[in-house]
């Protein structure tokens, strides 16, 4: 491919970006006109409070900027904002902002991402930049389109593993528990004390479980709740069988018992499993960097003898 294919490669991306630049702004405009009177009325309870001065800091301004664009992408989608609300709960974020702060950002990472573009363009179009310019923008378009799900993502899969390495201490201390004589709500508040160093994340999932048994909340319902927020399929085993126990009037410490049981093989079968796993992860550590240098070690000693043999002839 020539220069001047390359170069004409270059002028049309960037027109087809600001021309997409341009028909966003537009777009945006016109939905900010129309949902201007819906916005209004939404929010009117949360703008009770002092309105910040001058003398508020930049921090609270760049939030505040973050929280507005966020409301106005939950009002444009507000059925999206239940389900973004338990993701974020499961990956760590409590706050009953975090729905309107995680869409601000998203936002705030498009608009960052278009002024980037629109102010490489004319080095695109000037054919200075070249294809380091095309990457350069194709990387910041990619951020903002991926970034904060992958960031959410990332955190979800931590936590998700953390949850499901405690799930079976948290069965084995409930049975004892249980067995010991008291009922599952206090057995679970004594959980919740015994496992806060080793699972501080799961712990803040059983206070909340703790403080909706004491609030009155129907055990069954609490439990699936807090099966829902921990988003693993042993919580939600675990609600299930708590339910069906208690319809059915079956003893709890068994149905326990049993349970934990096979926790306890799952928890075998993934570490046998992950053990399984290992000789096929190591093979491409070994043929790229062990491989060469056990071959180096073995063939060098007898190539430097040959060269000395071969020298003397």
């Amino acid at each position: 491919m020539g220069s001047a294919q390359i170069q004409t490669l270059i002028t049309v991306a960037g027109v087809v970006l600001v021309l997409a630049g341009v028909l966003g702004v537009a777009w945006l405009g016109a939905t900010e006109l129309r949902l201007r009177a819906v916005r209004r009325v939404r929010l009117a309870p949360t703008v009770t409070g002092p309105t910040p001065g001058p003398t508020s800091g930049v921090g609270e301004q760049v939030m505040g900027a973050v929280r507005r664009l966020g409301q106005q992408s939950a009002v444009r989608d507000p059925a999206k904002v239940s389900a973004l609300r338990t993701m974020l709960m499961q990956a760590g974020y409590y706050n009953r902002e975090a729905p309107v702060i995680f869409l601000g950002v998203k936002a705030a990472a498009m608009v960052a991402a278009t002024a980037g573009v629109l102010m490489l363009l004319p080095l695109l179009l000037k054919g200075k930049g070249g294809m380091l310019g095309v990457l350069v923008a194709g990387g910041l378009s990619a951020v903002a389109l991926l970034g904060p799900e992958q960031v959410l993502k990332m955190r979800r899969q931590t936590r998700e593993r953390e949850y499901s390495d405690g799930f079976p201490d948290l069965l084995d201390l409930l049975v004892a528990s249980v067995e010991a004589g008291l009922s599952l709500d206090a057995a679970v508040t004594r959980v919740t004390d015994e496992l806060e160093r080793r699972y501080p994340n799961l712990t803040i999932h059983l206070r909340m479980l703790v403080l909706e048994l004491r609030a009155g909340r129907a055990r069954k319902d609490a439990w699936t709740s807090f099966a829902e927020r921990l988003g693993i399929d042993d919580a939600r085993s675990l609600a299930t069988m708590l339910r069906q126990a208690e319809e059915m009037g079956t003893s709890l410490g068994e149905t326990l018992s049993v349970f934990s049981q096979d926790m306890r093989v799952k928890r075998m079968l993934r570490a046998e499993e992950k053990a399984l796993a290992l000789s096929a992860k190591l093979t491409v550590p070994l043929i790229l960097f062990i491989f060469p240098c056990l071959l180096g070690a073995l063939i060098l000693p007898a190539a430097v003898r040959l060269m000395h043999i071969f020298g003397k002839h």
